[in-house]
């Protein structure tokens, strides 16, 4: 067998942005947020039927699918991104770019603070005993702590998008860039402070 003489080329998201040197700083998340290098964040659904599948596709895809949920303010209108994930796939495309321009920062890297800010610890569940129903804090699996953060991120964009002259990579841009800094004005961690907050209170 001939050695090869080249190296392999790096796989870059969208051709521009290194998976290489990111590291997930919450212990918690390490387990479920997928870093694993694409150059286009689309499996084709493999991961459907599968037990935990989804742990096993990359964050910036998982992202992806989010988007391409309807929001709450719209929500008659269900068709209006379903199954439209290529242009889901360049909304991110071009939310990146700007992040890349604001920040200066790998946007991957950005889009991981943003997640960890954003992931409730604590959240409420209902028990009903003797007919009483009460509000218990519990623990947030991983699995579940990435899937709030992504759909609050997502829901954040669209809701500062709506009636917005601000276009949604814009909005999903400045989304994740005050996530990331842990900023209050961002839905996302608004969102995360407002369900700790009740479940400290039924602890």
């Amino acid at each position: 067998m001939s050695k090869r003489t080249k190296e392999e080329p790096k796989v870059l998201l969208f051709g521009k942005w290194d998976f290489e040197g990111i590291e997930v700083r919450d212990p918690g998340l390490r387990s479920v947020i997928n870093l694993r290098p694409v150059f286009i964040p689309h499996s084709f659904g493999r991961h459907e039927h599968r037990r935990f599948g989804k742990t096993k596709v990359n964050v910036v895809e998982r992202l992806v699918n989010q988007l391409m949920h309807f929001g709450r303010k719209d929500w008659k209108n269900t068709g209006r991104m379903g199954g439209k994930k290529h242009r889901a796939i360049n909304i991110v495309r071009t939310a990146f770019d700007i992040i890349n321009l604001k920040t200066g920062k790998n946007p991957i890297e950005v889009l991981v603070r943003a997640i960890e800010n954003a992931a409730p610890n604590e959240d409420v569940t209902r028990i009903t005993y003797g007919g009483v129903t009460y509000h218990v804090s519990v623990d947030v699996s991983p699995s579940r702590r990435l899937d709030l953060a992504l759909r609050n991120i997502a829901l954040g964009a669209r809701e500062s998008a709506f009636s917005n002259p601000k276009s949604i990579e814009e909005c999903l841009a400045d989304e994740i860039i005050a996530a990331a800094n842990g900023d209050t004005s961002s839905f996302a961690v608004k969102a995360r402070v407002e369900i700790e907050r009740v479940a400290a209170a039924s602890r």
